[in-house]
């Protein structure tokens, strides 16, 4: 069978065998409702905490400030959409980078009377100082910024931007989405929370778990009203049925994404500097260069060669890519992140991404750049001859 060698782990990883060995159990004899009080519902109430603590042990945070979602969009909708609800309707300050699962509830809430505005960004990536400083003085309600953009990613120093509003005399709620960071970099969510971060997404299909899960780490002075009504778990404020085995899953592979992050950050950015010299050769542009960004992550293109052209080449050579955002791949438009960078949108179109992990193989990534040299003169080539 013919298996592409996978370069699109932010898009979504493999499960570790181990997570689905945890999982197996509750997949089968071990299928009691966690709200049950008899033996059976039990033993899914004690893998249920267990996970908890494991996730809040790999964040920094208390079991008690976790709250289980299907995954990092519901738990971005749970904070926007919840906190609003307890709110009056003010300023909602965005990352002009945002996921869409942050930025389109922002956008529903416009029709209760909210107002949105975006942060700019730099050519980087990064935020702009002076228009962060513009929409602080105006009193934002609600913030949310990115703490690893999914496309780039850039990383922003959010616990900074987070004291800065902090500072300023905001009385808001401060949001991070950490889907991407979470197995890439530290996290501590008591140490962001000290700085001014309120709440914090993160899922598990990104760091090797399954998919399905994910969860939003929140400060207990945040009101919230769920977005699904029922019979109460999760704080009042997920209802529904746990999914016991994602969950059980979720927190095995973020024990093991902490345990292994600083071998794994290591060989990932070796493996990231093999890639960006092999496209400094061949003259690729790589957006969000002048960043920090994560380790694993490299978002480039090439001038005159269409992104969605030279990934569907490189899937047919052995090699699976993504032109940009799986999470929005629907949408024929280019980027709205590199747009929002000052980037033209014929060069935004030219745009793919590449993401190692922890466990990739460095004769693919060797093989991938020579491949990806080989196609890219092709292409030239080809677009020469037609001129």
């Amino acid at each position: 069978m013919f298996a592409p060698a996978y370069l699109d782990h932010n898009a979504t990883t493999p499960l570790d065998p181990r997570v689905l060995e945890a999982m197996l159990p509750y997949l089968g004899s071990r299928f009691g409702n966690a709200s049950s009080r008899h033996e059976y519902g039990r033993h899914a109430r004690q893998a249920l905490d267990t996970a908890r603590q494991q996730v809040a042990a790999a964040l920094g945070a208390h079991a008690t400030e976790v709250v289980f979602t299907s995954g990092g969009s519901e738990a971005n909708n749970l904070f926007i959409k919840g906190a609003a609800a307890f709110l009056r309707p003010g300023l909602v300050a965005l990352g002009a980078t945002e996921h869409p699962s942050v930025r389109e509830p922002a956008r529903q809430m416009r029709r209760a009377g909210w107002r949105l505005e975006e942060m700019p960004v730099h050519d980087s990536g990064l935020v702009r100082t002076e228009g962060y400083t513009r929409l602080l003085q105006e009193k934002p309600t609600l913030i949310s910024l990115m703490l690893a953009n999914n496309e780039t990613g850039v990383v922003q120093d959010v616990a900074a931007r987070a004291a800065e509003a902090k500072a300023a005399g905001g009385r808001g709620w401060f949001h991070t989405d950490a889907v991407q960071a979470l197995g890439k970099m530290a996290l501590d969510f008591r140490a962001l929370n000290a700085a001014g971060v309120h709440a914090l997404t993160v899922s598990a299909h990104k760091i090797y778990g399954p998919l399905g899960a994910g969860a939003l780490v929140l400060d207990k002075r945040v009101e919230l009203a769920p977005l699904v009504a029922g019979g109460g778990q999760e704080r009042n404020l997920r209802s529904g049925t746990e999914n016991v085995p994602a969950i059980v899953g979720f927190g095995l592979a973020a024990e093991l994404a902490v345990a292994r992050l600083s071998d794994a950050v290591a060989g990932m950015l070796r493996q990231r500097r093999e890639i960006e010299a092999g496209l400094a050769n061949l003259g690729a542009r790589i957006f969000g260069a002048a960043a920090e960004r994560l380790p694993n992550t490299v978002f480039f293109g090439f001038e005159g060669i269409e992104g969605e052209t030279l990934v569907g080449h490189m899937d047919r050579a052995g090699f699976a890519l993504a032109s940009g955002s799986a999470c929005s791949s629907a949408n024929p438009e280019p980027s709205h992140v590199l747009l929002a960078m000052g980037v033209a949108a014929e060069v935004a179109r030219s745009a793919v991404r590449v993401s190692v992990s922890r466990d990739t193989k460095g004769e693919d990534v060797q093989r991938f750049v020579e491949a990806l040299g080989a196609e890219v003169r092709r292409l030239r080539s080809l677009s020469a001859m037609a001129a």
